[in-house]
């Protein structure tokens, strides 16, 4: 299907990249999408940042083997070039949950400052700890966003430069080809038409596809269910244990937080004493910072000085009244 009309190459920063969507049975049409992409520049950067592309409003039905296919086979970049998609609300599985235990088991520890509502990542992202899917395919929300990480910034520059030739020519990508066959189909192409079967019969393949995963082996379901009882129970524990440290152990500003179940003993003294010191000794040669410092100095050497003065003026008048009285005896 051919563009109609100009298309803006850039807005906002944006690459303007059209796409063809092929005809549906529910739209028996071809239609043109706009996708838009730009190198990925997130408010917190991380390490994937300067070699990943951001990509707004793509398509409704897009899988990681769509945008896969639409680098590599349409567009030209080298397979392998894409190390990971991360689709908008999409959650990620973390790579190290044990590190992930041990913060939770090292929380309050010496040597560290505690931070207080701190949480880690949730149980539902560890493998196994999730429910069973009741769809074969998930679906995008209209104007979704996603972030595609290239294995190096060079990979990332070269698509995007790829992306800028490609949407020059008048016949746009397809969107989906290369991928049939690969993943569940929607709609009424569940079905081979072939079977000349009523648009109902073939339209309900879907969902008796999902009441079938609503249902899960019990094998699956009781797995999962303990995988996530499990877990919670360690972190559960693994609180309790920090609750019961925190307790015990004051923070290096010398204050023990105050916990649920209370305080099972005192904290110890030389712990409080050694904690004074080392603040006292972080705080030297900051006795002048400030102003106000300097002033409560000088008032204080001032008040010391009066003292001074007046206990030397007492001690004056006593040896004046002793020789006065001694000079009275001797006559």
């Amino acid at each position: 299907m051919a563009i109609l009309g100009p298309t803006p190459k850039e807005i906002a920063g944006y690459t303007v990249f059209p796409l063809a969507l092929p005809p549906l049975p529910s739209f028996p049409e071809a239609a043109i999408h706009y996708l838009y992409l730009r190198p990925h520049e997130p408010k917190v950067p991380d390490a994937s940042a300067s070699r990943s592309l951001f990509l707004a409003n793509i398509p409704f039905d897009s899988t990681e083997l769509h945008l896969k296919g639409l680098f590599s086979i349409q567009i030209g970049l080298p397979q392998g070039r894409i190390e990971d998609i991360r689709f908008e609300g999409h959650r990620r599985k973390p790579k190290d949950t044990a590190h992930q235990k041990s913060s939770i088991s090292s929380h309050g520890q010496k040597g560290s400052k505690r931070k207080r509502g701190s949480k880690v990542g949730n149980i539902e992202e560890i493998d196994g700890a999730t429910l069973p899917p009741t769809w074969d395919r998930d679906l995008r929300p209209d104007g979704s966003t996603a972030v595609i990480v290239f294995v190096d910034r060079e990979s990332m520059e070269t698509a995007l430069r790829a992306v800028k030739r490609k949407r020059n020519e008048r016949n746009p990508p397809i969107w989906g080809k290369g991928v049939e066959g690969n993943i569940p189909a929607l709609g009424s192409f569940r079905m081979p038409l072939i079977l000349q079967l009523p648009i109902f019969y073939l339209l309900r393949q879907g969902y008796l596809a999902h009441q079938k995963l609503t249902c899960p082996d019990e094998g699956i379901l009781l797995n999962s269910v303990n995988t996530y009882m499990a877990e919670f129970t360690a972190r559960e524990a693994a609180q309790e244990r920090s609750n019961a440290r925190q307790r015990q152990v004051p923070d290096e500003d010398g204050f023990v937080t105050v916990t649920r179940g209370g305080r099972t003993d005192p904290p110890r003294q030389e712990a409080v004493q050694e904690l004074a010191a080392k603040q006292k000794a972080k705080q030297k040669g900051f006795e002048n910072f400030y102003r106000f410092q300097t002033r409560e100095k000088r008032k204080a050497q001032a008040r010391e000085l009066m003292e001074k003065f007046e206990a030397d003026q007492e001690k004056v008048k006593r040896m004046r009244e002793h020789r006065a009285g001694f000079k009275a005896s001797l006559s």
